[in-house]
């Protein structure tokens, strides 16, 4: 978390599990009589806030003593079932607000957002009808409320368009509850929505408004409703839902991401990426250092395309610049920098026959997409550094030098130091540029799903 922070420096965390028993929150004496215990959840927080990031709190899963069942998902086994006694819930809940207000100020955990479960359209994650989801985000965000008046409250965090997340809206509105936000999911390929035990063979869909447009569609139909001043935020998006596709780790992706932001950007009030790193157990501890995990970073830290697109998004600036391409995203910064995202996005559907799982896991060649030509105008005659950054095939591409190496299943710190620097972020061209007449002109040859960043910063 320390580089993901320290060099792009996201605003909120999303997780799973924060009730999960080994967070030891909850638990009975022999009277029946709760029993709360949030030393566990006091040092996670702890260590999110120090470094600058807030919760975006997901309660889930249920606690064993608070369970009704036996139900559970993943390795670790999250319990799905439904509480025993809605009232203790309540009472666990409000416990709960009640010590971070004390611990943190009610002015800070009321810039936290508190999304009540994970994917009640999934039986994974709710093996219940949706009817039984209403009653528990009825008392969930009753309980909030009752402690917190500023705290924003939202779900359902669904999975599949549209008809959950529908008849969550149709059953909010005749049935007012708290809410202050919509929170949904979207992941980019052709069929699924669960991989619980990392055998789901997944297909990228290379529709480019997979992803975006299910984003997009999401703010029209709360625009038509009553709840069109609420935020939406999309709490979950990669182009896979499973921990086990090999995209994420490819080049691909950078330009995926590039694709899904920009577009998705006027209609969202957040984008959650999902996730930080390969440290992701759903399947159960992983046994290589490249898997197709959903991270920005694997195991060993070594940094994946989808980081650097990331911070190249990070260092766009202030305003925005009008621009003919929807493939671009052109800034300025009150120094008068002008930074500029151009890419690339060309899907590659795997062959008949075959998975992302089984394409994505080899070397993927790119192909020649002729000549990227940037022109900006109107800008400030003088002396400006002008730094150029890529992401692309064999550029800042460690999953490529990794199967060069041979796949191994366990690197040796020498073979970490030498994908680190196949994956360090420096730019492929520095030097300086003399802007006339307000016009500066640069091209470069492009390949398909190449990234490039440029970044003209002005010289005294």
């Amino acid at each position: 978390m320390d580089t993901v922070q320290e060099e792009i420096g996201f605003k909120y965390l999303r997780m799973h599990g924060i009730l999960n028993d080994e967070m030891a929150v909850y638990d009975e004496d022999k009277q029946g009589n709760p029993k709360y215990n949030f030393q566990y959840v006091d040092a996670l927080y702890d260590a999110l806030l120090e470094k600058k990031i807030r919760p975006f709190v997901e309660l889930t899963f249920m606690p064993s003593k608070l369970a009704d069942g036996t139900t559970t998902v993943f390795w670790w086994k999250g319990n799905t079932s439904l509480p025993k006694d809605h009232a203790k819930w309540a009472g666990l809940i409000r416990a709960l607000m009640v010590h971070w207000k004390e611990r943190y100020g009610e002015e800070e955990i009321s810039k936290w957002y508190y999304e009540v479960w994970n994917e009640p359209d999934i039986r994974g994650f709710w093996p219940h009808p949706l009817e039984d989801y209403f009653k528990l985000y009825k008392t969930t965000s009753e309980a909030i409320r009752a402690e917190c008046a500023k705290c924003r409250i939202g779900g359902p965090a669904t999975a599949v368009p549209y008809a959950s997340e529908q008849a969550f809206e149709k059953w909010i509105i005749e049935n007012p509850a708290p809410i202050d936000f919509i929170a949904l999911h979207a992941y980019g390929v052709e069929q699924g929505f669960l991989d619980e035990d990392g055998t789901a063979g997944t297909i990228i869909d290379p529709d480019p408004e997979r992803v975006a447009g299910r984003m997009r569609h999401s703010r029209e139909l709360m625009d038509v409703s009553p709840l069109r001043d609420k935020e939406l935020h999309f709490t979950e998006w990669s182009s896979s839902y499973t921990p086990t596709d090999y995209m994420h780790d490819q080049y691909h992706q950078a330009s995926f991401i590039m694709n899904v932001v920009k577009r998705a950007t006027p209609y969202v009030d957040s984008l959650s990426y999902w996730t930080f790193t390969d440290i992701f157990e759903e399947n159960g501890p992983r046994f290589t250092p490249f898997h197709g995990g959903f991270g920005m970073l694997n195991l060993q830290g070594i940094k994946k395309p989808s980081f650097h697109a990331f911070k190249f998004l990070k260092r766009l600036g202030d305003t925005d610049v009008e621009s003919n391409d929807a493939a671009s995203w052109v800034t300025t910064s009150k120094d008068g920098s002008v930074q500029a995202l151009i890419w690339n996005y060309s899907p590659v559907v795997p062959p008949k026959g075959q998975t992302d799982q089984v394409f994505y896991k080899k070397e993927q060649p790119t192909t020649d997409k002729g000549t990227l030509g940037l022109e900006i105008t109107g800008m400030t005659n003088g002396t400006y550094r002008l730094d150029i950054y890529r992401i692309g095939y064999k550029q800042n591409d460690p999953y490529t030098a990794y199967v060069e190496m041979g796949s191994p299943n366990q690197l040796t710190r020498a073979q970490v130091s030498d994908l680190n620097a196949v994956s360090a972020g420096a730019p492929v061209f520095t030097g300086e540029v003399s802007i006339k007449k307000g016009r500066f002109t640069r091209e470069v040859p492009l390949r398909a799903n190449d990234v490039f960043e440029f970044v003209l910063k002005p010289l005294k």
